[in-house]
């Protein structure tokens, strides 16, 4: 093998990792107007001390990419149909709720004693969470063979 040519395996994995990011950013701009129209942005912003909505979008964004890639390597060896991509994503959000809605967020801003907090706010963070999954699914399974 020539030192110029990367592995097919290292090549896949970042091929499937840009999928990812792009299927993820595809989910965040849904997620992202679900959480604008409920004046959830500036909480997102205060991640990085800045109560702002535009900021919290581009945050929110950031983080969709990364869950994105993330989701594009665990996916990319998963059952290629819809079906399973979609289910996929949609279990990926609902981790990405506990994880992120209920531990992170209450932990980064200061409030542990919401943690695993489980209210209105909540089901509807649920709710977003899993139609950005089922999107990014979707997506992820959109764009194969293109990226």
């Amino acid at each position: 093998m020539s030192a110029n040519v990367l592995p097919t395996n290292n090549t896949t994995l970042v091929r499937t990792a840009l999928r990812g990011v792009v299927a993820g950013l595809a989910g965040g701009v849904v997620f992202g107007i679900i959480m604008g129209v409920q004046n959830m942005l500036p909480m997102v912003g205060m991640l990085i001390g800045q109560e702002n909505a535009a900021i919290g979008f581009v945050v929110h964004m950031l983080i969709s990419a990364l869950i994105g890639a993330t989701f594009g390597v665990i996916a990319s060896r998963l059952p290629s149909g819809w079906a399973p991509q979609v289910i996929a994503g949609g279990v990926y959000g609902i981790v990405w709720w506990v994880l992120g809605a209920l531990v992170l967020m209450p932990l980064l801003l200061g409030m542990s004693a919401m943690v695993f907090v489980i209210g209105d706010m909540q089901i509807m963070s649920l709710i977003g969470h899993v139609l950005f999954g089922m999107v990014m699914g979707a997506a992820f399974k959109l764009l194969a063979g293109r990226i």
